[in-house]
């Protein structure tokens, strides 16, 4: 059995009939920026994310950096995150002037433990200005005490809500609970176009004009700019996809929560292998099912080798990154993600994946495993090899 980590292609047959019409109606009246089909998106997306407001951008990384920069982050800031993060949002803090600063991880949901948030402002930092938590996973960070700690100390809030459309914390949609969330629509997510996109949501009106002028060349009306801004706006074709997948996306998060919790009832079984859990105050919307393991290199392999495709989600912190030597974090600095990295395996997860998939990678991680007793049993076992 071949199973990929993701399959686009089952999930375009079932929207492909909406979706050619609608390409087809774009290149006949030539709308392939701006226009109804975007700010229909923002309007619905908003709703969807109980916001007032939505900006179509044209990636999470826009969404984010702009968000900063209407937020007045900049040259000399300090903005706090996680090391276990895609690139794009440390990217976004760098790139609006700040200064990114790490914060260690909790072990059971991989997202930022406000215990160590607060440690670190107490620490380690001289100009703190803003704060993102990443809802890493589909699964959202702990935000009421990342908020009551932000308040104390007169930091800006900026979800980073890129792998959580749909996800709640405590009944509040991910991207509502701060001043602003951000969004990545890459084609992987939950939530994705036919290329890059991205949108970020609020209840500040301010915030949610200055960031469509920062989209727009910094237009406030057409050839009249009053601030320089960059060319981050969303594609009308692109907005149409999404707004086509929108109106499914609440059961295709359903059906992810039933896959992992089909692989969580098998998994439970297997001592060795652990699951990043969910937590008591969060929805999860799995945009990714992570499992940790001792030899994660060796069993990736062996899924592999039985036409089982998976991810790493990050192998690499990115305080160990070649791109953040000059912040001067080395090995050790943050232990429990720097741990978790080496053991962190995504294993296939997507809404059409069948019972019948789950069984096939689970009863192969009980082989490997069962495998790696007997050869450790004897002697002939080494890692990332049976």
């Amino acid at each position: 059995m071949n199973i990929p980590f993701l399959d686009l292609k089952a999930q375009y047959k079932q929207i492909e009939h909406e979706v050619v019409p609608m390409i087809t109606d774009a290149m006949q009246n030539g709308m392939f920026i701006g226009g109804p089909q975007v700010a229909a998106f923002e309007c619905e997306f908003a709703d969807f994310c109980n916001t007032d407001y939505c900006v179509g951008v044209n990636s999470g990384t826009d969404a984010l950096r702009f968000a900063l920069m209407a937020k007045g982050v900049g040259k000399g800031d300090e903005v706090l995150t996680v090391p276990n993060t895609f690139i794009a949002t440390t990217e976004a803090i760098s790139q609006s002037g700040a200064n990114p600063v790490f914060v260690d991880i909790d072990p059971d949901t991989c997202n930022m433990d406000p215990n160590k948030l607060e440690d670190c402002l107490k620490k380690s930092v001289k100009h703190p200005k803003a704060v993102i938590p990443v809802h890493l996973y589909g699964q959202p960070a702990d935000m009421d005490p990342i908020l009551e700690i932000a308040d104390k100390n007169g930091l800006v809030v900026v979800e980073d809500a890129c792998q959580a459309h749909g996800a709640d914390y405590r009944g509040k949609r991910a991207g509502s609970i701060s001043a602003v969330g951000c969004f990545s629509f890459y084609p992987g997510k939950n939530l994705g176009a036919f290329g890059d996109g991205g949108a970020l949501v609020t209840n500040d009106k301010e915030l949610a004009d200055q960031v469509k002028m920062i989209r727009d060349h910094g237009q406030s009306k057409k050839y009249y700019h009053d601030i320089e801004g960059y060319n981050g706006r969303l594609d009308a074709i692109q907005a149409g996809v999404l707004r086509i997948k929108l109106k499914r996306l609440t059961d295709w998060n359903a059906a992810r929560r039933r896959n992992a919790s089909y692989y969580n009832k098998l998994l439970s079984d297997i001592p060795e292998v652990t699951f990043t859990k969910e937590a008591e105050y969060a929805t999860s919307v799995y945009h990714l099912y992570v499992i940790q393991v001792d030899d994660r290199d060796g069993l990736q392999q062996f899924l592999a080798e039985k036409g089982i495709a998976t991810g790493l989600h990050y192998p690499l912190p990115l305080h160990l990154q070649k791109a953040y030597v000059h912040i001067g974090c080395g090995k050790g600095s943050f232990p429990v993600t720097e741990k978790i990295a080496e053991r962190l395996l995504s294993l296939p997860m997507f809404p059409e994946l069948t019972e019948e998939q789950i069984e096939y990678v689970v009863d192969a991680i009980k082989e490997f495993v069962y495998k790696k007793h007997q050869a450790m049993k004897l002697g002939g076992w080494k890692a990332g090899k049976l």
